[in-house]
């Protein structure tokens, strides 16, 4: 099969399945193109298959069928440092190393990447500005830090050595809905200068719809949908029809 770049195409499904030792299946038949520069949002309830996919993408997980192609070629034929390090990964509650300052978890891939003390000291202050954090935190342990804080350096960290691609697991999932809510603005805000292509996984069908320039739905290991978030409103699909539903009920009820 040919593998080689076209044009607007980032990241590629290509009939992708992935079984647990055991034979119990967790992706079934993926596929999927992801654009360049685009935010597809994985949308699901927990345990359909939207972490999977994510880590499919990093390699982290191989395909037991079927292959994922990352920039014209199939995972398993990259140096899986070089395709990790290409790829930048922010997980709920951040991931940060908790015996590493700020300034060290942010640098940790420049570092990898041999870059100088100097510029990646440059690039810490940068990103630290970028994502709304004032440069006196550099020198904090992750304890010292806000939910929202420790969020904000974990997108810092992923963004570190420029990477094209971002995945990004529940990244607000753990916080309260007023920090969640400021964070999700500045990711928009922060995606409209950076372009980059974001895969974000989230069964919080508001956050999809905010977020997303795609939305895939996925239940039991299956992609059901793809659709822009308006058109994924308005939907005939029952199951798309069924979630759609569920949140204007939770918009109507009203909070104690």
């Amino acid at each position: 099969m040919n593998s080689s770049p076209r044009d607007g195409v980032a990241i590629e499904f290509r009939n992708v399945s992935y079984c647990l030792d055991g034979g119990r299946e967790l992706l079934s038949q993926l596929n999927l193109e992801i654009l360049r520069g685009e935010t597809l949002v994985l949308l699901g309830r927990s345990g359909s298959g939207k972490t999977t996919t994510l880590k499919l993408i990093n390699r982290l997980l191989a395909p037991t069928a079927g292959e994922v192609v990352v920039d014209g070629r199939p995972t398993t034929t990259w140096d899986v440092i070089r395709l990790r390090r290409m790829i930048g990964y922010v997980i709920q509650d951040a991931g940060l190393f908790p015996h590493f300052t700020v300034e060290r978890n942010i640098g940790l891939v420049p570092k990898l990447e041999k870059w100088t003390a100097e510029r990646i000291q440059k690039r810490v202050e940068e990103l630290l500005q970028l994502v709304g954090l004032d440069h006196q935190i550099a020198s904090r342990y992750p304890r010292e830090l806000s939910g929202g804080q420790r969020q904000r350096v974990g997108v810092a960290r992923a963004l570190a050595a420029d990477p094209p691609i971002l995945l990004m697991d529940e990244p607000f999932g753990a916080l309260d809905p007023i920090t969640r809510a400021e964070l999700q603005r500045e990711f928009q805000a922060l995606q409209m200068r950076l372009q980059k292509t974001v895969v974000f996984v989230t069964h919080d069908m508001r956050e999809a719809l905010l977020l997303g320039t795609r939305i895939a739905l996925i239940e039991a290991g299956r992609l059901v949908a793809l659709n822009t978030p308006q058109a994924f409103l308005h939907s005939k699909d029952p199951l798309v029809a069924s979630y759609v539903d569920a949140f204007r009920t939770d918009l109507t009820t009203p909070r104690n």
